[in-house]
């Protein structure tokens, strides 16, 4: 039963990114990338890995979020902006992403109240295991990302600078 959960999400994420990438209006496009977001998370669950999963949530999908907030409080547009922005958001808009992410949540609920996981036969992948992987043999790999993204946020920072 556990297969048919994990091919939905996979066909959720599927479709959602295909949204993302054919969808004209950012707004739509935003939502639906959160919603494929959602759905890897959920097979990150379903595989054993909740660590990941809830990076994958908090990490991706919040932060993709707060970024799209600050963007658009960055540039400052106007008024016109603002009507335009609230023109996308209509509730019809939002009709899609809301019953695929409310598909994901029941297959999350369904599969939460199947009992422990371990007697399936998946292994948990925790947040301790996780930390000795990344500073362990990938210790290289995480500071070279580390300094990549300081490097995009400076330059980020001095883009999105106004000369006074």
């Amino acid at each position: 039963m556990e297969i048919v959960f994990f091919y939905i999400a996979a066909a959720i994420a599927i479709l959602s990114t295909i949204r993302v990438v054919t969808n004209s209006n950012p707004v739509h496009a935003l939502l639906s990338l959160i919603v494929s977001l959602l759905a890897v998370a959920m097979i990150f669950f379903m595989l054993g890995a909740p660590f990941a999963g809830a990076l994958e949530v908090i990490v991706y999908a919040g932060a993709i979020m707060v970024l799209f907030v600050f963007v658009v409080m960055m540039l400052n547009l106007g008024q016109h902006t603002v009507n335009q922005e609230k023109q996308w958001m209509s509730p019809k808009a939002w009709i899609l992403p809301s019953v695929l992410t409310a598909g994901l949540l029941a297959e999350m609920l369904y599969l939460l109240s199947q009992g422990d996981l371990h007697q399936a036969g998946y292994q948990v992948v925790d947040a301790k295991a996780v930390g000795i992987a990344l500073f362990g043999p990938y210790l290289l790999v995480v500071e070279l990302a580390s300094v990549l993204l300081l490097a995009a946020l400076v330059a980020a920072y001095h883009l999105g600078k106004r000369e006074d």
